[in-house]
């Protein structure tokens, strides 16, 4: 990744997060992006430079060979009936694994997640993402396409796809039945909302999430790891009020704000990424899950 988001402006990065999350629409972007377009630059290739690379910065390849990955349904009766999702687990285990849940932001399980996924399985669990688009064909390659599908799903019965998949996992013989969730952008929204549905649910930690109803915070039995941003008003609006009900509640949880940050700055894909507060946060979310999963 040769950019970051020092790069940018900071209206600019306001601006594409309002696109990713569908406030505007590609050629909104584009006609306000234009002020920022200088020096032989124009609101087409800032977008361009500020969209995910994919194949750069995979980490973990697809077949390397310490892991055993595949495609696998699961049922979900009170969500879309029949759920999917990647499941990828270290090839040579010895005794029952530690299980982890991975969910994606808006777009679906795009190949920056199933690398996620992988990373996951080598710290010795088995990991699964699970696809919420996979009722309208799975990711469609394409982040504007995928974003737009996002838009068409029923959110009521995708929930419940990812309160199946919580169920399912810990059922699964080669798991030792300790399932713990890891969500990020519109995935930590999921992680919180599995957080206050799954009382069973053994660790969550929301990345840069849509906090829960104050109302629903009684009901988390789960310890939780909070990652924020620290530029990042729309998120971090919830932020204090999540707080105060978690302590009012007398939920175990530890909440970071890493400083100088931008929403999505775990992902290695694009120049909103943070290198050294990525690496603090995922070190922290997998001890969190060693010391209550294992």
């Amino acid at each position: 990744m040769d950019k970051t988001a020092h790069d940018f402006d900071q209206e600019l990065l306001n601006l594409f997060d309002k696109y990713v999350h569908g406030a505007i629409d590609r050629r909104g972007f584009l006609d306000q992006a234009a002020r920022f377009a200088v020096g032989g630059m124009t609101a087409a290739m800032l977008l361009n430079a500020l969209n995910p690379r994919f194949a750069e910065a995979q980490q973990v390849p697809k077949d390397d060979k310490r892991l055993k990955s595949e495609t696998v349904e699961y049922d979900s009766p009170a969500g879309t009936g029949k759920a999917k999702g990647y499941l990828v687990k270290p090839a040579n285990t010895k005794g029952k694994l530690p299980l982890v849940l991975v969910v994606h932001e808006n777009r679906g399980l795009n190949p920056h997640i199933e690398d996620i996924a992988r990373r996951i399985a080598l710290e010795g669990f088995i990991a699964f993402a699970a696809d919420a688009l996979a009722p309208l064909g799975g990711y469609p390659g394409d982040e504007d396409k995928a974003r737009a599908l996002f838009g068409k799903l029923d959110q009521t019965k995708t929930r419940e796809d990812f309160v199946a998949a919580v169920g399912w996992l810990k059922k699964r013989p080669d798991g030792n039945g300790k399932v713990g969730v890891v969500g990020f952008c519109y995935g930590g929204g999921v992680a919180n909302f599995l957080a206050t549905r799954v009382p069973d649910l053994k660790a969550a930690v929301p990345f840069y999430g849509t906090a829960p109803k104050d109302e629903d915070v009684a009901k988390i039995k789960a310890p939780l790891l909070i990652n924020y941003a620290e530029n990042d008003d729309r998120i971090n609006a919830g932020a204090a009020g999540y707080e105060a009900a978690l302590k009012a509640h007398k939920v175990q949880y530890e909440m970071f704000k890493y400083p100088g940050t931008q929403h999505g700055f775990n992902n290695d894909t694009t120049p909103r990424y943070d290198k050294a507060a990525a690496a603090l946060a995922w070190q922290r979310t997998m001890d969190f899950f060693k010391k209550n999963l294992k």
